[in-house]
């Protein structure tokens, strides 16, 4: 048995799609990162607090970006927020750079606390250089509950 589970260890350990054995677990902290442990989880990039979102959206000075799926995007969204699905980053990109330049402040969100796709979004961002992205941490349903400003 301790065989087995040291082998189990040391597979994790050399895997790229080994899973992170220490991590944020508690939901109140931030997002979860209970993915891959080669994902980045940008905590100093997280927008926590929901009023400060709202503040910053009323001021017109970020693009909201969703990376939630096309689906849910279109059952409902942050008013006035850019559709960029993760899953569809590859193909989307392009036309998201010729409108919005590297320069824009881009907040990311998606489904809230237990979803990562807005923080592997920002990282393709940041990647692509955008140098100014936040992550709105409770996402679409953390904004709807408010009552802020959502577009069906």
């Amino acid at each position: 048995m301790a065989l087995a589970a040291l082998a189990a260890f040391g597979v994790n350990y050399v895997s790229p799609k080994g899973i992170a054995l220490v991590g944020n677990w508690d939901p109140g902290r931030g997002v979860i990162s209970a993915q891959s442990k080669n994902e980045a989880v940008f905590h100093d990039l997280e927008i926590q607090d929901p009023e400060t979102a709202r503040q910053i959206y009323d001021r017109g000075t970020a693009v909201f970006v969703d990376a939630r799926s096309a689906g849910f995007y279109a059952d409902g969204h942050i008013k006035g927020a850019v559709s960029l699905p993760l899953g569809e980053v590859g193909v989307l990109l392009d036309a998201f750079k010729n409108k919005y330049p590297p320069d824009t402040y881009v907040i990311t969100y998606c489904s809230g606390r237990e979803c990562d796709d807005s923080h592997q979004l920002a990282q393709v961002l940041l990647e692509n250089g955008y140098a100014n992205v936040s992550i709105f941490i409770d996402g679409f349903p953390g904004w709807a509950a408010r009552g802020y400003p959502v577009e069906p």
